[in-house]
């Protein structure tokens, strides 16, 4: 199967039909040799446990996660964590992307760059476990979004069984409910560098930083927040989003935002009163 612009959506009528669609066209990729880039998401998670099950006792699945310090770390956790439920083989492979100038000087094509490097790191690996093809978690939804990285994925034949099945985000998280998956409640895990606004080198301290301070407002109780680095005159400032009924917990540990951020070397710290927002590093 390769990549295509093709996405049935309309055509299919339920989550069973999309399901059985996903595991129909996994099957042959299955019996020459599957690789899955494996992210610890839920829309990487439900591919590779859909590949899984298509294989039964015929195909070969394994799973590739590659960190560097732009992932989170609970991310390589639950992937590792996910292909020990699944006793799907494992291989992690540290990435480079931070060694690579197109990458690390963050224009609207960060993600491309990044996701090339995923791709040859698949590709390598793959070819050295004997297995044939790569897929990726792009789902239905994604069309509707700027997808740099799925420009890369078209670029190296990779495949995007979710989306050719109709299966968006909605459907995904219905059928790891339904399968009783371990991250079927996962909230959205992008990396850390998708928090610096265009334009912001992307350096390993300003990614350490931010998980710092995401940190603190873990443990301060928030379920959804990221903390955003902009460009300020003469330097940079930190911004905190979260949905409205949770910045009363940010304002509580303000003092402690405050004193970390400029301890970083921040010039201050702020919180959006807009909110939470999907992409908004540069919102």
């Amino acid at each position: 199967m390769m990549p295509n612009q093709t996405y049935p959506t309309l055509e299919i009528e339920n989550t069973d039909t999309r399901w059985q669609t996903l595991l129909h066209q996994l099957m042959p990729l299955t019996r020459d040799g599957l690789l899955v880039a494996f992210s610890g998401g839920v829309d990487s998670a439900l591919l590779l446990y859909a590949a899984v099950q298509a294989a039964g006792a015929q195909g070969r699945v394994a799973a590739l996660t590659t960190t560097s310090p732009s992932m989170p770390m609970n991310d390589l956790l639950d992937a590792r964590d996910f292909c020990r439920e699944l006793g799907t083989p494992h291989i992690i492979r540290e990435s480079g992307e931070l060694d690579n100038p197109l990458y690390t000087r963050n224009d609207a094509d960060r993600c491309y760059h990044c996701k090339y490097e995923l791709f040859d790191l698949s590709f390598e690996e793959a070819r050295r476990a004997g297995l044939k093809h790569v897929v990726y978690g792009y789902n239905a939804d994604d069309r509707y979004d700027e997808r740099p990285g799925h420009r890369a994925a078209l670029e190296k034949g990779v495949s995007f069984p979710l989306a050719e099945a109709g299966l968006d985000k909605q459907t995904i998280r219905a059928c790891m409910r339904r399968f009783k998956l371990s991250l079927a409640d996962k909230p959205a895990s992008p990396c850390l560098a998708s928090r610096l606004a265009h334009g912001v080198t992307v350096t390993e301290k300003r990614l350490r930083d931010v998980a710092e301070m995401e940190a603190l407002l873990k443990k301060a109780g928030l379920s959804l927040y990221r903390v955003r680095i902009n460009a300020a005159d003469n330097g940079y400032f930190l911004r905190v989003e979260c949905p409205e009924r949770e910045m009363t917990r940010v304002v509580a540990c303000a003092e402690t935002l405050n004193e970390k951020g400029r301890a970083l070397g921040y010039r201050w710290v702020t919180l959006d009163m807009g909110g939470y927002r999907m992409g908004g590093a540069d919102k």
